[in-house]
């Protein structure tokens, strides 16, 4: 379930590597130690779950570096991923002590954790900084409708598609530039083929059957089973459904 936490110490938010695209980004030097002496650093290793559906929490956290699923599950025990958290993504719902999900490290994770009462604190004293994370939580909500238009109405190689141009914006080592003009792009898939068709509503075979057309048609290239190379991103984002997917 996880190392123990280790404080962040007197340099950690002002080293951070993801420090001005998290919410803590809307801080400043002064307001930046305030929170470095209420955070801790937390590792998880894949497959540890870090946060219990429905089951009372006690901290909020910012995703420092690996990817979380985020996972429901039914009444008869079937389960969903119904979303990724990469960095600098935030794990949590202020203002309750209790998840609508499971958050499962899918990958190797990092997080940088705070508790519940004192991150609310600071949220009261900082404008800037519950503005940030309304803003980040709208973001989300739109980023969640834009998956159920990929789930509802795309096919198969455009659901597949999507998923490998997700993955490839949000990876860190791809910076901005690779993602707005024509380029490759390498990284390793942080989901199972399993993980990828349950988050796709595809099975399998259907999963490995469209991964197997893309690297035919030279869309990717895939090395040992999860390491992807995408030489043309906004072919990538055509192949996914459209120009918007592209340059997003």
């Amino acid at each position: 379930m996880g190392q123990a936490p280790i404080q962040l110490g007197r340099n950690g938010c002002e080293s951070c590597a993801i420090r001005n695209r998290a919410v803590c980004g809307a801080l400043d030097d002064a307001e930046l130690r305030e929170l470095g002496r209420i955070g801790r650093f937390r590792h998880y290793k894949a497959g540890d779950v870090i946060l219990a559906d429905q089951e009372p929490t006690t901290f909020f956290a910012n995703v420092v570096s690996g990817v979380i699923k985020l996972e429901k599950m039914s009444s008869d025990g079937r389960q969903q991923i119904v979303g990724l958290l990469f960095p600098p993504d935030f794990l949590g719902r202020a203002y309750s002590r209790t998840n609508p999900y499971f958050a499962q490290a899918a990958t190797d994770v990092e997080i940088c954790a705070y508790p519940h009462s004192q991150f609310e604190q600071l949220l009261r004293k900082n404008p800037e900084l519950e503005h940030r994370l309304f803003e980040d939580t709208l973001s989300e909500l739109d980023a969640a409708r834009e998956w159920m238009f990929v789930l509802g109405r795309k096919s198969a190689q455009e659901k597949v598609a999507s998923f490998l141009h997700l993955i490839a914006k949000r990876q860190p080592m791809i910076g901005c530039s690779h993602i707005h003009q024509p380029g490759p792009a390498r990284f390793e898939l942080p989901l199972t083929r399993s993980d990828i068709a349950d988050f796709l509503g595809l099975t399998i075979e259907t999963v490995s059957r469209q991964l197997s057309k893309l690297k035919r048609q030279g869309t990717i290239q895939i090395v040992g089973g999860r390491e992807v190379t995408v030489p043309d991103l906004r072919e990538l984002g055509l192949t996914a459904g459209g120009e918007n997917e592209a340059v997003a």
